[in-house]
């Protein structure tokens, strides 16, 4: 849970970043520069939807972990070159997630290529050390992929949204009002796991190489 909202907080507040540089300051002047969690916090997607995934998941039913913050409030009309603002503005939330965890990734790596956990870590933070390094790099890769998907509301869209012609707005507008909805039902059939399973388990091939 900490680590889902370390991921979150770092994802809007570098929306929220990435817009001010852009000459909109609309989130930078309500505090969503800030990895504080309290800032980015939405009562659904940052706490029940995760929390019940954990209970059903201490269960033995399998639930996906997925989560989302508070929207980063942003003015497009405030921006300088609003296109490269869109494009840069959606995906700098992406971009923090996979510093995150390319960070993540090198330090698992330097441990392992020096003997591994049992021989860099010391035995009574061990555990929770390397759980807490997995779960950073993993929950980082699938905001980021997750988040990189071309479906309203997600930032993929919005990319996206910038390169399509103007006809295709309606269709957008559209599909981001029932868009939480249609990617919930997509989630549950599967369609994220088939997706980033493969990508998790070439980056364990590529931590043990």
């Amino acid at each position: 849970m900490v680590v889902l909202l370390l991921a979150i907080s770092a994802h809007e507040a570098a929306h929220a970043w990435m817009s001010d540089r852009f000459g909109d300051d609309t989130a930078r002047l309500l505090g969503r520069v800030t990895l504080n969690p309290n800032a980015h916090i939405d009562p659904i997607g940052t706490l029940l939807i995760p929390i019940v995934s954990f209970i059903f998941g201490s269960a033995g039913v399998f639930v996906p972990l997925i989560g989302w913050g508070k929207p980063t409030p942003v003015n497009p009309l405030r921006w300088r070159n609003k296109d490269m603002a869109n494009v840069m503005v959606s995906l700098a939330g992406i971009m923090a997630n996979t510093f995150i965890a390319l960070i993540g990734f090198i330090i698992m790596k330097i441990i392992i290529m020096n003997g591994g956990p049992e021989v860099v870590i010391p035995e009574s933070i061990r555990e929770p050390i390397w759980i807490f390094l997995g779960n950073l790099l993993m929950m980082n890769v699938s905001l980021a992929i997750f988040n990189l998907l071309p479906f309203p509301p997600l930032d993929g869209s919005k990319v996206l949204e910038t390169f399509l012609p103007a006809s295709m707005q309606p269709l957008l507008e559209m599909m981001e009002q029932y868009g939480y909805i249609i990617l919930m039902i997509l989630i549950y059939m599967g369609l994220f796991s088939a997706i980033i399973n493969p990508i998790r388990r070439i980056i364990i091939i590529l931590l043990f190489l």
